[in-house]
């Protein structure tokens, strides 16, 4: 009798003890950070992976987002990003008839947008009970700086300011986030990410080229370098124009040879609806702000214990 009490004693401990267990991660974690990486691709007057075979000429991004569950489906997200893209005639398709031109930018940008997340499983729910799989789509809005450049005598030049194409453009820009992502949880805490983002924008001009040719404000860049040079903005000319065609041995523009051709050189796409965009592949961790995660932390080491507890 003795033993059959003490078994459903030692039976009923650990089984509470398990309950007590289960209960500890029974919480409601809304707010999230997350931080994340990954290549990126400019899409525009410098590359065309859709019509023509140019491979993947990848920069980089990094960003920082805060994240709250809204509803059962739904998060939102504040994301402040860094990013590089860049784009460069040379390795173009030949049937594209860009290399001639020869012209080139890279640029380095901050974005801060407000995403909405919808998600395939339930995110409002105990951390516990969270989905180790959950796919999500998203869309947003947000804001990005402008500063396309390119390089001039081993110096990189801001582009922006110079207005080659006689177009003044806005230093910031509007950004529309869409794309895909999956997270897997890795513990109670932290959610491994993966995410396609293509930012659409309402600007020809990340990459600083929109007009198809130079023969609607060639003379006023001309007038703008001089003969020789010794005109007030003489870069302006020497940026327009790379085309090998029109440069004279000393690297100068030929400014009679572009007289002569009457700005007929081609510079942009000649597409009147076609913006700029750019898209990332990003991996980064999500972590839960739980309200136990520093007393519960993976490698959370215990006051007057000399080893590891784990979790």
């Amino acid at each position: 009798m003795k033993r059959i009490v003490f078994f459903v004693l030692l039976v009923f401990f650990v089984i509470e003890s398990h309950a007590q267990s289960f209960y500890r991660y029974r919480f409601d974690a809304p707010w999230s950070v997350s931080v994340a990486a990954g290549p990126t691709q400019y899409f525009g007057e410098l590359y065309s992976l859709w019509k023509y075979n140019e491979g993947i000429q990848p920069d980089w991004n990094v960003n920082f987002a805060v994240r709250r569950t809204l509803g059962t489906y739904i998060r939102a997200r504040a994301e402040f990003t860094y990013y590089q893209i860049s784009g460069q005639d040379p390795p173009a398709d030949p049937r594209s008839y860009r290399n001639p031109r020869n012209l080139h930018f890279r640029a380095r940008n901050w974005e801060a947008s407000m995403v909405g997340e919808f998600h395939l499983k339930p995110v409002k729910v105990y951390n516990i009970t969270r989905s180790f799989f959950n796919f999500y789509g998203f869309a947003g809005v947000g804001v990005s700086s402008n500063d396309p450049k390119a390089e001039l005598n081993g110096t990189w030049v801001d582009l922006r300011p110079l207005q080659l194409e006689n177009n003044p453009y806005d230093k910031h820009i509007i950004v529309f986030p869409t794309g895909i992502g999956m997270k897997y949880k890795l513990n109670v805490y932290t959610d491994l990410t993966v995410e396609l983002n293509y930012r659409w924008t309402l600007t020809d001009y990340m990459d600083d080229i929109s007009a198809y040719n130079i023969r609607d404000f060639y003379l006023d860049v001309i007038e703008d370098y001089g003969t020789n040079g010794e005109g007030p903005r003489p870069d302006r000319l020497r940026l327009l124009v790379r085309n090998p065609s029109f440069i004279r041995d000393n690297g100068e523009p030929d400014v009679q040879k572009i007289l002569d051709n009457g700005g007929a050189i081609r510079r942009g796409s000649g597409l009147d609806n076609r913006f700029d965009g750019f898209m990332s592949l990003n991996i980064g961790l999500e972590i839960y702000l739980s309200k136990d995660i520093w007393d519960n932390w993976i490698f959370r080491n215990r006051v007057n214990e000399k080893s590891f507890r784990f979790w």
